[in-house]
């Protein structure tokens, strides 16, 4: 499960090192938030480079999109919010709509929108052993590290005995229908819980057994060029030059 966004390609972008592409997704992202959204002129220029960057990681970009509509739920909050509010007010439509409503609603889907197509791109373009890999070159506390990287490997062993109890269940004559299964279900939850508790406290008992001494075998640093360097960080580096140049211009 952990490893399904990954798409395997062969590209620049596929090839940097993971903890320089998260540093350049972080620096991406602080300079959209950072921008005025009255400035759309530069956000427009910002979604170019998101998609100029797919094309170069060759990611398609319908792919591209299909994932970013994980934001859905968050676009119906912003599309409410010029409805409520403060202040000046105008009419389109016959409908009354709050200018500062709608700037926020503005804002949150244009700058959540470049941080979840930038997000998609990074997690597209490495696996999710990588990510955690660069989270610890970048020095994330080593137990939040950890958690992570036993969630991914055990996610799956998880998900295929819940899929076990289910069939087992269903091969009983259980069908859930309503509310009054509600307690079967709640039953089955915490009997899964219990199991992979017990399942940790094993793990756990047999990383001791092998000599564990509270950090996870390391594969090795490799060696960061300047041109990976340059690479990653001209996203946010051209995102922030062309910030500054349309201040600069009073756009």
């Amino acid at each position: 499960m952990g490893e399904r966004l990954y798409l395997h390609r062969h590209s620049v972008t596929h090839l940097l090192p993971s903890h320089i592409k998260i540093l350049a997704v972080l620096a991406f992202i602080l300079v959209a938030v950072s921008t005025p959204i009255t400035r759309w002129q530069t956000f427009i220029a910002l979604f170019a480079l998101v998609i100029a960057a797919a094309f170069f990681s060759k990611i398609p970009l319908l792919l591209l999109f299909k994932r970013a509509l994980i934001e859905i739920p968050f676009v119906f909050f912003a599309i409410l919010m010029p409805f409520f509010g403060e202040g000046e007010r105008f009419e389109i439509a016959g409908i009354q709509l709050y200018r500062e409503g709608l700037l926020a609603g503005t804002s949150i889907v244009a700058k959540g929108s470049l941080g979840v197509l930038a997000a998609v791109i990074l997690s597209t373009t490495t696996t999710a052993r990588e990510i955690l890999r660069g989270l610890e070159r970048l020095k994330l506390p080593t137990v939040m590290v950890q958690i992570a990287s036993f969630m991914l490997r055990y996610v799956n062993v998880i998900s295929d005995e819940m899929e076990r109890m289910k069939i087992a269940r269903e091969s009983r004559g259980f069908i859930a229908t309503g509310i009054k299964h509600w307690k079967v279900i709640a039953t089955s939850a915490a009997a899964l819980f219990i199991r992979s508790y017990e399942r940790g406290e094993r793990v756990h008992l047999a990383m001791l057994s092998r000599g564990f001494d509270g950090n996870l075998p390391s594969l090795g640093n490799p060696v960061v060029t300047t041109r990976q360097w340059f690479t990653a960080l001209s996203l946010p580096g051209i995102a922030l030059s062309t910030s500054l140049l349309f201040l600069a211009i009073g756009w």
